[in-house]
């Protein structure tokens, strides 16, 4: 490993070297700039920071939870926060 001068605001860089298949490379190339990065080392840098802290998963009972709610919506079984606020009388 070599060390990058390059700090990007996260401390001192190192250079790794990683071998992938043509056919992951070619996936990473054809999607880092489309979903805003600068350079494909920023994209890889930021998939590793998610490998390392992954997102937040909810559980499966909040994921039943948003599935009713979204029916309940499509169902016009819901109402707005201004309706709520009208029928009990609120003021912001």
């Amino acid at each position: 490993m070599s060390t990058d001068s390059d700090a990007g605001g996260d401390g001192e860089m190192e250079k790794i070297n990683v071998r992938v298949p043509q056919s992951l490379l070619a996936q990473v190339d054809d999607v880092w700039e489309k979903r805003g990065y600068a350079n494909k080392s920023e994209f890889i840098r930021d998939a590793l920071r998610d490998a390392v802290n992954p997102p937040t998963q909810l559980s499966e009972e909040a994921l039943e939870h948003l599935a009713e709610s979204r029916k309940q919506r499509e169902q016009g079984e819901t109402v707005s926060q201004d309706d709520v606020k009208d029928r009990l009388g609120i003021d912001d």
